[in-house]
């Protein structure tokens, strides 16, 4: 009784005798091996650019991320300003209103005649 394995190896080495199923059958792997490296070939070029796709987006993330960044930096530094400004002024005012209050007293010179 013959295997499964030895009836296929029969039934291939039949339809390899003949001559036609063996044209049409090296053409079909031709055609699988191009449309194989063609596909991975396409497949190649689809990752590159998503790559290329991902990189703009991350940069352009990246410099969004970094205005912000700066800018409520810039604003911690303007609120610190602020907070000098308002110190000094207060001061400034309060040192005006004293100098308001006070009466300015002329020292007339005594001078001989």
């Amino acid at each position: 009784m013959k295997t499964l394995w030895d009836r296929m190896g029969n039934i291939s080495a039949q339809l390899l005798r003949n001559k036609l199923f063996r044209k049409w059958f090296i053409s079909s792997l031709v055609v699988l091996f191009v449309l194989q490296l063609y596909f991975v070939r396409e497949m190649l070029a689809a990752e590159v650019l998503f790559g290329m796709l991902f990189l703009v987006v991350m940069l352009l993330f990246g410099i969004f991320y970094a205005v912000g960044a700066v800018g409520e930096r810039g604003l911690d530094l303007a609120e610190a300003g602020i907070r000098v400004a308002a110190r000094s002024a207060r001061w400034s005012y309060g040192a005006l209103e004293d100098l308001s209050k006070r009466q300015f007293r002329h020292r007339h010179s005594q001078s001989a005649p």
